[in-house]
């Protein structure tokens, strides 16, 4: 796995696309967890105007790491577990994502700064389940009702945290960039 030189700067839309390509080959069955889902596609990047207008109709800025691979390489698709969710992405009302995305969407919901500076234990480590997670956007799918969220506001802004109601439940993780190269990584 290459380093960004420029771990701020843009990312470099070609490499990763050839990455995931590569790995479409490495794996042609689609036996990697979550490929059949995604199959190593990612939809086309966003324009900066339409990101202006999400940042505006929420009163956010997304994190640096994250808007910049929603112009330089996709907006969403292939990615960790069942792939990323596009920004605009319409999900199926059938989906265990649906009720999640609709709270992200509410208004007021990704403004409100993010409450937690360290994890939350969920109902299997002695927690509860009953965590706010404003201030942050679902970004992909886990499966058995996991998902990942990438902090929008907060001095945690750019993380993304591990959300499992159900057992485990709010772990904080890395910078998106850091998240999403550690999955172009693996073999």
């Amino acid at each position: 796995m290459r380093d960004d030189a420029d771990r701020s700067g843009p990312w470099d839309g070609a490499w990763v696309r050839a990455r995931v390509a590569a790995m479409a080959q490495e794996d042609p069955e689609r036996q990697r967890f979550g490929a059949s889902d995604h199959g190593f596609r990612l939809r086309p990047p966003l324009a900066e105007e339409t990101i202006r207008l999400f940042e505006v109709q929420h009163a956010v800025r997304l994190p640096a790491s994250y808007r910049s691979f929603l112009t330089d390489v996709a907006d969403g698709g292939a990615g960790p577990d069942y792939g990323l969710v596009g920004l605009m992405e319409e999900v199926d009302d059938e989906g265990a994502l649906y009720d999640v995305r609709e709270e992200d969407r509410r208004a007021g919901f990704l403004s409100t700064s993010f409450p937690h500076t360290s994890e939350w234990p969920g109902p299997g480590r002695e927690g509860n389940a009953n965590y706010p997670v404003e201030g942050s956007l679902v970004i992909a799918e886990v499966g058995c009702g996991m998902f990942h969220r990438l902090v929008i506001t907060g001095s945690n802004a750019g993380q993304v945290w591990l959300d499992d109601p159900d057992w485990g439940g709010f772990t904080p993780g890395p910078d998106f960039r850091d998240w999403y190269s550690a999955w172009l990584a693996t073999t």
